[in-house]
């Protein structure tokens, strides 16, 4: 039974990744002013970074809508017996509202997933299917065993300014603020699909990247040892290899993938922000 596998843009997947496992990827919107662009497409994060310092307000993002997803699904139909889809969290976007909707029209052949995630928090259950799906395994075992992973995926990052979250409305002025006084980055978690702040770190963003590193392999002593992401918005390479080195020096990933994440994370949390994300045991 050939199956294919599908994902929203915001998987954040690189495109060696996306062709090695022949993930079909449907982008979503991000709007620049009167622009509209494709996530992953033709946009890239410094037209991002431009758009807020000139205009001071975040980029809009537009969800996929259920006919163009009919559309995708349909073509994907012409070659495959089914299509498993992996949407962003639907605490965080629509998208898995109007994918479930234009699933409805293939008699079951189309299978969508909630990930409960985003970026390659996201990305890594999207290659998990890919994993079964190679296995063998049939669309009703690849969802269950997919979703049963949900709980397990550490979706994690820190930012290095909160200026981003604040125009978002994800912080109050009072943070902001208090973040710029004392240095402070917090630790942003997403638990049951919703992101949340929980460990507040102070300092450089070197210095708090390398506590969020130690703070990581000390939550999560046990894990799947496949893959890993290091995952950031233009971080500089000096301070993406300092994160790989600490890493590898602490896990014992097989594979370590460094990904940048693409219009629709960038336009939320801004430069320099930077996630190590697996998948717990």
């Amino acid at each position: 039974m050939k199956i294919k596998i599908s994902s929203d843009s915001t998987c954040d997947l690189s495109k060696e990744l996306i062709e090695k496992y022949d993930i079909g990827i449907i982008p979503l919107s991000v709007i620049l002013g009167d622009k509209v662009y494709s996530d992953g497409i033709d946009i890239t994060p410094q037209q991002i970074f431009d758009f807020v310092a000139e205009t001071r307000t975040l980029p809009k993002t537009a969800a996929c809508t259920e006919e163009a997803y009919a559309e995708r699904f349909a073509a994907y139909l012409e070659d495959y017996d089914a299509v498993i889809h992996l949407n962003i969290s639907s605490k965080a976007s629509v998208t898995n509202r109007n994918a479930t909707e234009a699933a409805k029209r293939f008699g079951g052949k189309v299978k969508i997933i909630d990930s409960l995630a985003l970026s390659t928090g996201q990305g890594l259950l999207v290659l998990k299917a890919c994993d079964f799906a190679a296995e063998g395994k049939s669309p009703d075992e690849i969802v269950a065993l997919t979703e049963a992973l949900r709980p397990k995926v550490n979706t994690s990052f820190v930012p290095d300014s909160l200026e981003y979250l604040h125009k978002g409305g994800r912080c109050s002025l009072a943070a902001l603020m208090g973040a710029k006084v004392l240095k402070l980055h917090p630790m942003i978690e997403m638990t049951d699909g919703q992101l949340h702040a929980s460990k507040k770190y102070m300092g450089g963003l070197t210095r708090c990247l390398k506590n969020y590193v130690a703070d990581l392999a000390a939550e999560y002593p046990d894990y799947d040892r496949s893959r890993c992401f290091i995952t950031h918005s233009s971080c500089e390479k000096e301070v993406v290899d300092m994160v790989r080195g600490l890493v590898a020096d602490t896990f014992e990933f097989d594979n370590v993938y460094e990904t940048v994440a693409g219009g629709v994370v960038t336009g939320h949390c801004g430069k320099n922000t930077l996630g190590v994300l697996f998948i717990a045991e």
